[in-house]
């Protein structure tokens, strides 16, 4: 008599099933926790650790990196003020009495958490993942299942090496065909937000597939999980290949010798079984997708560059019109006007979803023989990708197109750290949140790509990098 067959699984169910330790009647599950990332912003959670007495149950699966708080000009001295060395120096206690690694400012590894993660092989497919940071969702993109924390679940975290959580439905966003020119994963991902919404994927955890997410590099793959909570999603994820592993191949953290090729046999079985179910299945048409911006306070609010302000007049459902108007009041725009039409006043390229060596280059690509007619800083994810950029000569092109070229860290996307947008000021910006204020007090951000977002510093105003690709430096 034949077994019955087992029934097909998603990497969701598998991961979940791997880490989980009970599941209370209730629903929640207690999990275990792989990898903890911590940055100079986690300091609330050391301090209820100090308050209950407690101690890191793991300090060895605990890794930490200043980047919310570090100043990124160079020389690390200006934009320091006496709040943030603080912080700073708090940072390192934290990290140092408790027996953390970790990344300080001015040392080479240091950079970006969701940078820094991926780069020394911390991140490893098929591990649970958590950080005090909402865009922890970033290292799905090496197939771990990963989620931002509140402090007080990280300070349980730290305590005990577990975590509970209810169990997230799963999504599949399939693209399928080939990206056009200039077409990013960040370009990616804002279509899908538009599409599905802020609130769209609420509950799910998003796995990415279709020809051309398998097409992405590892670093794009990354772009794309990184905005999966725009969607409200609590994770996503593209299953790990043989694109992730030659990525992870020898970097420090990463398992080594025999245990490396162990790990890989384990890795390659924790992909989405054919045949596996989906709460929800989207689909999107690759060649469909043309560089977006955004034009609201919203990441759903955003739409091709060829487009108009959108007519609140248009929207039949009273919420959603009100929502536009007072985006539309709060980033002064006038409906119907051409997105490409509207000027700039700064241009910020960096931060977790876009500070990456590859985004660096699309960058420079577009700046290469031109120059900047607004303020532009240019900020690597971490010292690593500021040394590889550097030895590639990335940095001379920046400077020759008159860009500033920075220190890592998280800059102007979080505005804590002396780069900050100023009120009434208008900014393109490779970051991922273009909430009222986020880039400072009555901020206006525009998120776009590396490359449109260079193309924006060239041009002075929202522009299709396509077209100044063809009229040429």
């Amino acid at each position: 008599m034949r077994e019955p067959r087992p029934t097909p699984r998603t990497a969701l169910d598998k991961l979940w099933e791997a880490h989980e330790i009970l599941r209370h009647p209730g629903g929640p599950s207690l999990l275990y926790v792989s990898r903890v990332l911590v940055h100079d912003g986690s300091f609330h959670a050391f301090e209820m650790l100090r308050d209950a007495g407690l101690a890191v149950r793991r300090p060895a699966q605990v890794f930490g990196t200043a980047d919310h708080y570090v100043s990124t000009d160079p020389g690390r001295v200006t934009g320091e003020t006496p709040e943030i060395r603080r912080v700073l120096d708090l940072f390192e206690r934290n990290m140092r009495d408790n027996a953390i690694a970790h990344f300080a400012a001015g040392t080479r590894g240091q950079g970006i958490v969701h940078v820094v993660g991926p780069e020394q092989g911390i991140t490893l497919p098929g591990t649970l993942l958590v950080c005090g940071d909402s865009h922890t969702s970033t290292h799905g993109g090496l197939g771990a299942f990963a989620f931002g924390i509140g402090q007080s679940e990280l300070a349980h975290v730290l305590a005990t090496q577990t975590i509970w959580q209810h169990r997230p439905r799963r999504m599949r966003i399939a693209i399928e065909g080939r990206l056009g020119r200039f077409v990013s994963a960040k370009d990616v991902i804002l279509a899908v937000i538009a599409r599905i919404g802020i609130s769209g994927a609420m509950g799910f955890m998003i796995e990415y597939a279709g020809s051309a997410v398998r097409a992405l590099s590892v670093e794009e793959r990354l772009t794309l999980c990184n905005m999966s909570i725009e969607a409200a999603a609590r994770a996503g994820m593209v299953a790990a290949d043989d694109k992730v592993f030659d990525y992870l191949h020898g970097r420090p953290h990463a398992p080594q010798g025999a245990g490396w090729d162990r790990a890989v046999a384990i890795w390659r079985q924790l992909g989405t079984d054919p045949g596996a179910v989906f709460d929800r299945e989207v689909t999107l048409d690759a060649t469909a997708i043309a560089p977006m911006v955004s034009w609201g306070t919203t990441p759903e609010q955003t739409l091709p560059i060829d487009a108009r302000v959108p007519w609140p007049a248009a929207e039949p459902d009273p919420a959603r019109r009100a929502q536009i108007e007072a985006s539309l009041a709060y980033m002064d725009l006038t409906p119907g006007r051409p997105l490409s039409e509207i000027g700039v006043d700064v241009v910020f390229i960096g931060s977790c979803t876009n500070g990456r060596i590859e985004d660096l280059r699309a960058a420079a690509e577009v700046l290469r023989g031109r120059r900047t007619t607004v303020r532009t800083l240019v900020v690597p994810g971490s010292g690593q990708v500021r040394e590889q950029a550097q030895a590639e000569g990335l940095d001379r092109i920046f400077r020759a197109a008159g860009a500033e070229w920075r220190e890592a860290g998280c800059s102007m996307c979080v505005a804590m750290n002396g780069d900050i947008v100023a009120p009434g000021q208008r900014c393109a910006s490779t970051s991922n949140r273009n909430f009222a204020g986020r880039q400072g007090i009555g901020a206006r951000t525009h998120l776009m790509s590396p490359a449109m977002a260079a193309a924006a510093a060239v041009a002075g105003r929202l522009t299709d990098v396509r077209r100044l690709e063809a009229v040429g430096p």
